[in-house]
């Protein structure tokens, strides 16, 4: 798989876009496994499938074992001061703990903490917040994206943050504008992410004008 973001740039990874991969190769009887490999910019994924009538209705994929590198840092943006934790997934996150997701001024202060200096590669920024121990609120600010309705690695980052920190269990739903999501941290460290993959709509590229179309 290789992906990119809404600025041209290439992403390391993307949890949903593997969860679509997943069903899209099953569904058009690409391939009849239920567990699959994907090859991505941060490692070789594995991909369990959920068969419902023939079709794909969830994806477990193995996302790898975390990488917290710091549990406290501060950043400074529209001069506020933000704390949070630095998470690896293969990419970049900025895991920030919040009393109120629904108060974040995300087009303003997502840019800025994506783009601080202490951040060489840029990072995705996801605010928090703690509804129980097994329900987490995230709103994320993605890397070359911007305001995103869900991110299958922020998701992730997001619990491993909360769980280390022990404000969260290890396996808990993380809520986002676009859905929910089941994050496992299991007993080998890797983290299991679980969500649904639904057809959206199916068409064709092209990559000369379309006869007729000026």
């Amino acid at each position: 798989m290789r992906i990119f973001n809404a600025d041209g740039s290439e992403a390391m990874m993307c949890g949903n876009a593997t969860r679509c991969i997943g069903k899209y190769v099953y569904d058009q009887r690409l391939t009849a496994k239920t567990t699959i490999t994907l090859d991505t910019l941060s490692g070789i994924k594995t991909i369990k499938l959920h068969i419902n009538n023939k079709e794909v209705n969830g994806v477990t994929i193995n996302m790898g074992i975390p990488a917290i590198k710091e549990q406290y840092v501060r950043v400074t943006a529209n001069k506020i001061v933000y704390e949070g934790t630095v998470v690896s997934m293969g990419n970049p996150h900025f895991v920030i703990i919040t009393d109120d997701v629904s108060k974040i001024d995300l087009p303003t202060v997502g840019p800025l903490i994506e783009n601080n200096p202490i951040f060489p590669d840029r990072t995705n920024v996801e605010f928090v917040e703690i509804k129980n121990k097994n329900h987490i609120r995230m709103k994320v600010w993605e890397r070359g994206s911007g305001i995103t309705m869900a991110c299958g690695t922020g998701a992730c980052a997001t619990l491993a943050a909360c769980a280390a920190r022990g404000i969260s269990e290890r396996n808990a739903t993380v809520e986002m504008d676009g859905g929910f999501l089941s994050i496992l941290w299991d007993g080998n460290n890797n983290i299991q992410m679980t969500g649904d993959a639904v057809t959206v709509f199916e068409g064709d590229i092209y990559d000369q004008p379309y006869p007729g179309i000026q």
